[in-house]
């Protein structure tokens, strides 16, 4: 009788089945690791976003700011916000500051509780004091938390301490009429987010030249996209990559149609967070 002759595959023949195996599993796993990433690339690429130009001086940059951070009609678009000198802006392209063309210098408070209550803003109803106050230091140091952060190519999300800086300083002068331009008030208010150590650290690093040279690079940016006042926003629609500037919060009906909001709007039917769009739309 004839046996059949069991022999124990060799420990070269082992080695290499396994090599086999784990080079398949990491080839798999490359695979999969580099379609996500493609994936998440393309993603990406289809969001809409909004550069926000903002000065804390502008009560209009204040209620653009606070729809864009709280209306859930902009949750899934990437904002980011870039600091600037809106005194600065006005200079480099020949504009006149409305609170020096008469009649317009009243006007624009009236206005800016139209569109206050018409987005449900919270705003002081009188003018804060000593308005337009020279902000050139309060947007040196929020341009000195935003370098920290990386500048203005992240979103709101990868922005948390500017976030939580305009948050705390719109708050103190826009809701509160707090003079947040003058040097005790912001040292207090950026201690009062990030602790006075951090705060000290924030201002010193506020007035250094290179800083200094941001907060002119952000303004000549913004003059560059088109901005001539505030808010100005460069819109980019993630579907077919179109990129356009809105000026005035008044506008923030067309920067909804123009990334594709709107129907989106109307299908999640949250009314009760987007009371004033119908003013717009």
């Amino acid at each position: 009788m004839l046996r059949k002759r069991l022999t124990a595959p060799s420990a070269t023949a082992t080695t290499t089945a396994t090599a086999t195996t784990t080079l398949r599993v990491l080839t798999r796993s490359l695979s999969q690791s580099q379609f996500t990433m493609a994936t998440q690339q393309q993603q990406q690429q289809l969001r809409n976003k909004i550069t926000l130009y903002v000065d804390t001086v502008s009560p209009f940059a204040y209620e653009a700011y606070y729809v864009l951070r709280h209306d859930a009609v902009f949750r899934n678009v990437e904002v980011s916000v870039v600091p600037i000198f809106l005194g600065g802006l006005m200079h480099k392209c020949g504009n006149t500051a409305p609170i020096n063309i008469k009649n317009k210098d009243k006007w624009i408070n009236v206005e800016r509780i139209r569109w206050a209550k018409a987005f449900n803003v919270p705003i002081v109803s009188d003018m804060p004091p000593n308005f337009p106050p020279l902000t050139l230091s309060i947007m040196r140091a929020l341009c000195a938390i935003s370098a920290s952060e990386g500048g203005a190519a992240n979103d709101q999300q990868q922005q948390p301490h500017l976030t939580k800086a305009l948050d705390a300083l719109f708050a103190k002068y826009w809701v509160e009429g707090v003079p947040t331009h003058q040097p005790e008030v912001l040292r207090s208010v950026l201690g009062e987010v990030f602790g006075a150590a951090e705060a000290e650290k924030i201002l010193a690093e506020a007035n250094t030249p290179g800083n200094k040279a941001l907060l002119l690079q952000n303004t000549d940016k913004a003059f560059d996209s088109g901005a001539f006042g505030l808010p100005w926003m460069v819109c980019t629609n993630g579907s077919s990559g179109a990129t356009e500037g809105f000026w005035g919060v008044d506008h923030l009906g067309q920067v909804a149609q123009f990334l594709g909001l709107r129907d989106r709007q109307q299908q999640q039917q949250q009314q009760q967070q987007s009371a004033g769009w119908k003013s717009v739309l």
